[in-house]
Order: C-alpha cells, then structure tokens, then sequence
C-alpha cells in the first residue's frame, strides 16, 4: 500500500471519527440545552404558594436528584468526548490504549470516546468484576469477625 493512500485513508478515517464525535457532542449539548428550558418553563408555571405534603416533596426531591444525576453524566460524556477530540488531532484516538490495536469504526460510533477495543475492554470487565466480587468477599468475613 503506498503512502499515498495510506495518507487517503487515514484522512477518511480522521475524518468519520471526527465527524462521529462532534454529533454525539452536538446531541448532548442539545439534550442539556432542552432540559434547561423545560426546568425554566415550569419554574415559570409554578404557583408562588405551592403547598405540598411529605410524600409530595419526596418525589419532586427524587425526581430533582435523578435529573441532576443525569445532566452530570451528561456533563462528564462531554468531557470524555473533548478529550476523545484532543486525541485525535494528536493522531492517538481510535486505537486501543490496551493492545495499541485500532478500535472498529463500529465500536466507536457506539461509544464515540471509547479507549479499548472490545477485547481489551472485556478483560478490564473481568478483572474488575473479579477485584469487586473479592472485596465483598472480604466485607462479608469482617462483617462475620465482628457478629461471630
């Protein structure tokens, strides 16, 4: 293969991912855009003197906390997506940080930041469900130290 059209296909591929990344940045940055609006609209809507009872504050408190939650997932895919962008005019996006191996064209549109091919990342999922599974165990024989 001449360098030529290595030189082709590398711009292709730079460019896919590029354009892959920026719509999922894009689509997020519009989810949070759109979720503001709707928390300033019904801000807007609610009654000053709004009475409500226990039950009723608890839910709105829970339903506040899981929309904070998500607008921080949000936030932090952002993040991982600027970073993701930084890597790939720096020439190291898109290969595995594992094996060194480039990551599938597939994989990366499913999970635009990704840092492992899907090899590397299944063993990582071993090894730490292997290391929380050992860490219970050992909770578990202390928690037993102390009834026993």
């Amino acid at each position: 293969m001449s360098t030529k059209t290595k030189n082709r296909m590398d711009k292709a591929r730079y460019d896919e991912l590029r354009c892959i990344l920026e719509a999922r940045r894009l689509e997020i940055i519009g989810e949070v855009q759109h979720k503001m609006r709707d928390v300033r609209a019904e801000g807007a809507a609610a009654p000053l003197h709004d009475v409500r009872d226990d039950a009723e504050t608890s839910e709105a408190d829970i339903q506040d906390d899981i929309e904070f939650a998500l607008l921080q997932m949000k936030a932090e895919t952002l993040n991982k997506i600027a970073d993701a962008l930084s890597r790939l005019d720096e020439g190291t996006f898109g290969y595995c940080y594992e094996c060194g191996k480039e990551i599938s064209s597939r994989r990366l549109r499913a999970l635009p930041f990704a840092v492992r091919c899907t090899d590397c990342e299944a063993i990582r999922e071993v090894e730490l469900e292997r290391e929380v599974h050992v860490a219970r165990r050992g909770a578990v024989s202390l928690f037993a130290d102390v009834v026993g």
